[in-house]
């Protein structure tokens, strides 16, 4: 026996020859247990891959479903963080703390912004029987305020039962200029778009280099691989070939696309042919009816997001036959998703730069379709599609993601695994986000204990389908499953469904539900409330009874509400002031000062060495919209980049050697600012600030360069500043106001 190792199970005497030598059986699965490939896309739509209907060219994921199943009748939460924390736990999302975003901590236990550890990821128990874990690719569920170097790290995949981690913590990412991380550190991008570097290839070859590492060593070992891309997620990013090939492709507009769609659809036995193809959604005119430079405008949209999703299906292609050269790919269990539907923060005409929508700023069309079309798809756009187009992606469905109807929580699930499932085809079972998980595990021939980590388990949600493999018609296992997503509510009971669309700020006892009877009625066309009260009765009391048992309760519509208690205790907002003292890591937004349309100054103390200095002193965005405080020809400047529309303080520096201070200051007056710079406490320069842009950018701050995607064409990237940066310092001067608020708000229920 040993004191310090328990479980010895060989003898110790005094010596070698008087002890008997012990090694604890190593921890592997079952020898039939498969490899695990979790492909998750972002704000993909029910229609949008080829084999769900489209005619977009996802060859890669076709040929997964022509040789594996895929469901039509999956379902997920209608948001990112909450389908994506039922994913890798097989719990409902409120009852682990992810209500919505992750962005959020409502002071409720059923959102808090991280997965409880009451509910073990699936990467967790695969790791504890033996299984290598890697996640690459969108993370975002940790708290954003926490995404720092900073920390804690204790919501990061690698503290979640990740082996390993390689890609972005937030809900979105610059394609060409992500803000990356490589497990609990941030990193600079190892290539540049010049070079022809795009994120979404970046992770491949990221998951492929652990793989083939894993095998060379430990070819026993089977490994679990979450790959999360940023596609299809605003901005709209594709290389340019991807973006040519869909020119001209959608010109005849989303009715005609939508018309297409659908019967692909029902040739294909998709959905039923008793489904009919859903009204338009409010907002969504006409194509004919759409002005020239709209339709011009909305056309070149969706061929940047078809590019961009094709781009990704090619990664997957690339990985697909990495596996197969390999000979891994008939021992994978190989899941393609998405996790919610097509978006609708694009608006009813879309934009050019969704930060237009967040900070409510109308983009000039006829200056777009004029001057900057070819932009859209580039690292010059953060793109994303209008109301039409994304409905279309949602055929034959009706509203989007965040609504609990069809178009925000049915969503495509393909799965792949030729030595397991012998009869390939469409499985039209109902089925949750939350039965993956259960899935992965019982062929893993892994269980859930009461406790992990000393902390109790709360029970899978979820349902495995192996079942659905072997009996393509059996019936549905599950029989409930609850939706709700700020106030929006919804339940599906033995084929029927209820639903409400709720209006923020509105009794939840005086909004009217609706009744379908999905097993009839696949694209919820036809209301049965009036009909049958009973039956909606029935399903609004199991509604409640499920919110009691699952945690949703207290409902909650609040989103703008929620920001007002940014700046709580333990969050990197308790204070006014930040200071910064190089060379320090890129500060993600969430973690940056809140400075928007507040009064704010900035100081730098530097020391300038003989023969003068330059570069960047601060920057925070990217072309598309941010700040840069720099120095160049002699010249101290501050760019306020108001989404392209460009004001700049400037004046000669005149830094002698030694030390100095430098400022920048942004003093507003209703909605009308001035920004002024300033050496040892002399103004230099100032211009009015005549649009206010209260929601920066996604892409969070730099001190002493500009890493990513440059504020400015005047240099490239990343200038960093060359003489001795002491220290910034960030004061904020006035408080947020609601405006500002509100922009964050919207800003945030995007990145799902």
């Amino acid at each position: 026996m040993s004191k310090y190792e328990p479980g010895f199970g060989g003898r110790i005497g005094r010596t070698v020859a008087e002890s008997e030598p012990w090694w604890p059986e190593p921890k592997l699965p079952p020898a039939e247990a498969p490899n695990v490939v979790m492909v998750v896309l972002d704000d993909t739509g029910f229609a949008h891959f080829g084999c769900y209907g489209s005619t977009i060219e996802t060859p890669a994921i076709d040929a997964l479903a022509a040789n594996g199943v895929r469901y039509s009748n999956f379902h997920t939460t209608a948001l990112c963080s909450p389908s994506r924390a039922c994913l890798l736990t097989g719990r409902n999302h409120h009852a682990v703390g992810m209500r919505a975003v992750s962005n959020f901590d409502s002071g409720f236990p059923n959102m808090r912004g991280g997965i409880t550890p009451k509910a073990a990821t699936i990467a967790e128990l695969l790791r504890e029987q033996g299984y290598a874990t890697y996640a690459a690719g969108k993370w975002h569920l940790a708290p954003m305020v926490e995404c720092s170097a900073a920390g804690p790290h204790t919501n990061w995949p690698l503290q979640k039962g990740f082996d390993r981690f390689y890609g972005f913590l937030q809900g979105e990412t610059d394609q060409f200029y992500p803000e990356l991380t490589a497990d609990n550190h941030h990193i600079d991008p190892p290539g540049h778009p010049d070079d022809g570097y795009h994120v979404s290839e970046d992770l491949v070859d990221q998951s492929m280099t652990w793989i083939r590492d894993l095998r060379s060593v430990r070819p026993d070992r089977p490994f679990f691989l979450h790959l999360a891309f940023g596609a299809t997620h605003a901005p709209h990013q594709a290389p340019a070939a991807y973006l040519a090939k869909y020119r001209g492709r959608f010109d005849s507009g989303w009715d005609a696309a939508r018309e297409e769609w659908f019967a692909r659809q029902l040739e294909m036995g998709l959905v039923p042919r008793s489904t009919e193809l859903a009204p338009r959604n409010p907002g969504v005119l006409p194509w004919d009816e759409v002005p020239e430079n709209g339709r011009i405008f909305a056309a070149r949209l969706q061929e940047a997001f078809a590019g961009f999703l094709e781009h990704t299906d090619a990664q997957i292609g690339r990985l697909g036959a990495f596996l197969e050269q390999h000979q891994l790919l008939d021992d994978t269990l190989f899941i393609v998703l998405s996790d919610n539907g097509a978006s609708q923060e694009g608006g009813p005409r879309g934009v050019m730069d969704e930060f237009s929508t967040f900070n409510l700023i109308r983009e000039d069309l006829d200056e777009i379709v004029a001057h900057r079309l070819d932009d859209i798809g580039t690292a010059r756009a953060h793109s994303n599609i209008p109301w039409g187009w994304a409905q279309a992606g949602n055929t034959p469905l009706k509203w989007y993601k965040q609504n609990t109807y069809g178009g925000g929580v049915r969503d495509p699930l393909v799965i792949h695994w030729p030595k397991r499932i012998a009869s390939p085809g469409i499985r039209h079972q109902f089925c949750h986000v939350t039965d993956v998980t259960p899935t992965v595990l019982e062929v893993a021939g892994v269980g859930v204990p009461d406790d992990l980590g000393g902390q109790e388990q709360i029970p899978l949600h979820g349902e495995s389908l192996a079942y659905t493999w072997d009996e393509p018609d059996a019936a549905t296992r599950r029989k409930s499953q609850y939706f709700e997503q700020f106030g929006h509510r919804g339940l599906w009971l033995d084929g029927w469904k209820a639903v409400t669309f709720h209006r923020k700020g509105e009794a939840y006892d005086d909004e009217e539900w609706a009744l379908y009877h999905l097993d009839e009625d696949f694209s919820e066309c036809h209301d049965l409330a009036a009909e049958q009260p009973e039956k909606l009765r029935e399903l609004a009391d199991a509604w409640w009874s499920a919110a009691d048992e699952y945690g949703v309760l207290p409902l909650d519509d609040r989103t703008i509400e929620l920001f007002a208690a940014v700046a709580r205790p333990g969050t990197p907002h308790h204070r006014s002031t930040y200071v910064y003292v190089p060379p320090i890591s890129h500060v993600p937004a969430d973690a940056a000062p809140r400075l928007g349309a507040r009064n704010w100054s900035i100081s730098c103390e530097v020391t300038v060495p003989d023969g003068g200095c330059e570069g960047v002193l601060y920057a925070r965005g990217s072309h598309n919209g941010g700040h840069a405080f720099f120095l160049q020809h002699g010249n101290l400047q501050f760019d306020y980049n108001a989404l392209g529309t460009h004001f700049r303080a400037s004046g000669p520096a005149d830094l002698s050697p030694g030390p100095h201070m430098l400022e920048a200051r942004f003093e507003r007056d209703g909605e009308v600012a001035t920004v002024s710079v300033a050496v040892d406490g002399q103004e230099r320069g100032r211009v009015e600030v005549t649009k206010i842009v209260r929601i920066v950018s996604s892409t969070g701050l730099d001190v002493g360069c500009d890493r990513l995607s440059t504020v400015v064409d005047d240099y490239e990237g990343p200038f960093a500043f060359t003489g001795e940066l002491h220290k910034v310092a960030f004061t904020i001067h006035s408080a947020q106001d609601r405006g500002d608020i509100e922009a964050t708000a919207r800003t945030e229920l995007a990145k799902e």
